[in-house]
């Protein structure tokens, strides 16, 4: 037992130092008995002042329910009353991009928010505006200004094994910022029901309350997650954390910056994930996959060649063991991307097809949601970045009445030019008042009026 306890401390010793693999700052390590001693702080002094404490004030509604005793004043006490309650929140977020201030976080976190400040290591507090969120997948980005910000690279988290070395960093309980460390304990988890879309990485690095939205990192300092959630009684760490995979999060957020919000693809098939049972039903050599049981026609599927009885083994390359890790990592791709799918057929044949992936019937942004004289438009993005098209009018609708026609393009906005959906949106969330749209018609310029 001794040489084996020997062996185990030389091999971490040996690991830690090896895949470090950043240059040791002067005074920083000791040596003890001519040994340098691992460390993580010289890697961890240029990634934390990546990682941000957010706090946030708001106002939610809560049913109030109304006693038995007041019915006759109050009517059906099973209705109740809505109140608006105040709360305050506080967690983690990650900046991203330093040159535009953008920072990863939960959406959970800022949700309902009606103000959100974010608080640097270096102890400036700065005031952040939402970009746009993401409920299903619990993302959300922020946008800060302010010089001299630290980002934190992103990594490929397909490239993750489980084993590899893991840290964690973000505020818990608002005690400040706080560094754990572990393994990655397990790749691909999903059916947890914590989102709709999941395909987490499970890590045992500690992850408490106020952790969601900071960084999951390597040993070289790259983001490989955003912490979400943990498994625990009343919300305890018991080395069991889950984070958002760097990939899947860098989907979402390319989508939010272009479209304001999330476009997912559809890839048009229905499935459960294969058991024992299932390939023992239909003699198949595998045991884990995305079994297909209706493809749906005229969908990204069909048209490719996929069919009902394949299994999908591979997206882009990487091995999925279940349908709704199959789900998580598609519902993170765009509408209009192209994916590669493996398959496995019941004669045990892999193929591989190239899968653009479809639009969802509500891929088109509902201009309302914009603005109420938008009421009535679909609008979509003209795709070179030089504007936004308006896909669909509806007749007698508020975006008619301005004057707004299909196949116009909005390409600016008071005279400022606007490249996708997404900055008109930040726009129009950023100002009040009267705007004048600027419309390109069959080659020429006009200006429509909303307020």
């Amino acid at each position: 037992m001794k040489k084996l306890s020997v062996l185990i401390n030389t091999v971490l010793l040996s690991s830690t130092i090896a895949m470090a693999s950043l240059p040791v700052q002067a005074g920083l390590p000791q040596s003890v008995n001519g040994q340098t001693m691992p460390s993580l702080a010289p890697m961890l002094e240029h990634v934390t002042p990546g990682v941000v404490l957010i706090s946030v004030r708001g106002t939610h509604e809560v049913k109030q329910r109304v006693p038995d005793a007041f019915k006759f004043f109050f009517g059906n006490p099973r209705q109740g009353q809505q109140q608006e309650r105040q709360f305050r929140g506080l967690g983690s977020g990650v900046i991203i991009n330093a040159d535009k201030g953008y920072i990863v976080t939960n959406n959970h976190v800022i949700n309902d928010a009606d103000e959100i400040q974010i608080t640097l290591k270096d102890g400036r507090q700065l005031d952040a505006k939402k970009i746009g969120s993401d409920e299903a997948s619990d993302i959300a980005l922020l946008q800060i200004a302010a010089d001299d910000l630290v980002e934190v690279k992103v990594a490929d988290s397909d490239s993750l094994r489980v084993g590899d070395f893991a840290v964690a960093i973000g505020s818990p309980f608002g005690l400040g910022q706080t560094v754990t460390s572990g393994i990655v304990s397990a790749l691909g988890r999903s059916g947890l029901n914590i989102e709709n879309y999941e395909d987490f990485i499970q890590t045992d690095a500690a992850i408490n309350s106020g952790n969601s939205g900071g960084a999951l990192i390597n040993l070289r300092g790259e983001l490989i997650g955003i912490n979400t959630a943990i498994l625990g009684p009343n919300g305890g760490n018991v080395g069991i954390g889950f984070a958002i995979p760097s990939n899947m999060v860098q989907n979402l957020v390319n989508q939010i910056i272009e479209f304001g919000e999330v476009r997912r693809g559809v890839l048009g098939v229905a499935g459960r994930s294969v058991t024992s049972e299932i390939a023992k039903a239909m003699e198949l050599d595998i045991n884990q996959g995305g079994f297909v049981e209706q493809v749906t026609p005229d969908s990204a599927a069909d048209e490719a060649g996929i069919r009902a009885g394949d299994v999908i083994t591979k997206v882009n390359g990487k091995m999925v063991k279940t349908f709704n890790e199959l789900r998580g990592k598609i519902g993170s791709i765009g509408a209009g991307k192209t994916v590669k799918i493996t398959v496995i057929r019941k004669d045990g044949k892999e193929k591989e097809y190239d899968v653009t992936l479809k639009k969802s019937e509500t891929a088109n942004i509902e201009a309302a949601s914009l603005h109420r004289m938008l009421d009535g438009a679909k609008l979509e993005n003209n795709g070179q970045g030089d504007g936004i098209i308006v896909a669909e009018i509806a007749e007698n609708s508020p975006a008619a009445s301005i004057g707004l026609r299909k196949g116009d393009v909005i390409n600016g906005i008071n005279r400022q030019r606007i490249a996708n959906i997404g900055e008109l949106r930040s726009y129009l969330n950023d100002h009040k008042g009267v705007f004048a749209l600027n419309i390109l018609r069959n080659n020429s310029a006009l200006f429509l009026m909303i307020r």
